[in-house]
């Protein structure tokens, strides 16, 4: 038995449908029009849901393509930052090499420039080679210096480069004259191994008068040497062998440490 709201209901839906079917055709056009009106926005969105969820899950990139950009960018960075760095020293080395060009234009000799290409640890930097051989006229026993002051001489040479003993190696002792007002001379030498850049000058007169600051150069005794080239400065002094004549302390002028580029002095 059929319940009366469902009755009413079926009686509703037969009229509406007789109603419909008696309409003309430009009613019935509107009446599609007018129900298109409410329910197409509804279906648009819907596809716009659609269409957007699609498009965000084809953004989304895996972890394993994350990481590998995430890499990428990290060794641009790296990148960018070695070349900065070699600017940087480039920018460095150049004015230190317009620095020593304009010191080689005043000074008294002929020099060439020479680049530090390798070190000797084993005898505590008290020897470094240059990249100057025989085919750029270097011989054995040239002075090799700095703006600074005195580095040492060349004591082996080859075609294409040579070794540099420095001043403080026992191998390389220099005649030296004191700049103070009786003009004392002595012999540079090693000062011992624990500081390559203290020097000891030795068989000074025991009545010379010493004061720290004092500078040592060259006196251009032995033929290797010209005269007037720095050394360094006088440290502190004592006398030694009983009384019989000065020892100093010098701080050398050139950092035997920090050498990147030497001059040679040329014969």
């Amino acid at each position: 038995m059929i319940r009366r709201p469902h009755y009413l209901a079926l009686i509703l839906v037969v009229f509406l449908a007789l109603v419909l079917l008696n309409l003309p055709g430009h009613a019935v056009m509107r009446l599609k029009l007018a129900i298109g009106s409410v329910f197409v926005p509804l279906l648009g969105l819907s596809n716009s849901s659609h269409q957007l969820a699609g498009e965000a899950s084809e953004r989304l990139l895996p972890r394993s393509e994350l990481l590998k950009e995430n890499e990428t960018l990290r060794r641009e960075q790296q990148q960018h930052r070695f070349e900065s760095l070699q600017t940087e020293e480039t920018t460095r080395e150049n004015a230190r090499l317009r620095q020593l060009l304009g010191w080689e234009q005043k000074a008294p000799w002929k020099l060439k420039l020479a680049k530090i290409i390798l070190r000797e640890p084993a005898n505590w930097w008290r020897t470094v080679q240059i990249d100057l051989g025989s085919r750029d006229g270097v011989r054995v026993d040239l002075p090799v210096l700095t703006p600074a002051g005195l580095v040492g001489r060349t004591s082996a040479v080859s075609l294409t480069r040579s070794q540099v003993v420095l001043v403080g190696d026992r191998s390389c002792k220099v005649a030296a004259i004191i700049e103070n007002e009786t003009r004392d001379a002595g012999i540079v030498e090693a000062a011992g191994p624990l500081d390559n850049s203290l020097l000891t000058l030795s068989y000074i007169s025991k009545d010379a008068i010493l004061k720290p600051g004092q500078r040592v150069v060259t006196s251009g005794l032995g033929g290797i040497f010209p005269k007037g080239i720095p050394i360094g400065k006088i440290v502190d002094s004592r006398q030694v062998e009983y009384g019989l004549y000065t020892e100093a302390r010098v701080q050398m002028a050139a950092n035997p440490g920090a050498l990147e580029e030497v001059w040679v002095l040329m014969p």
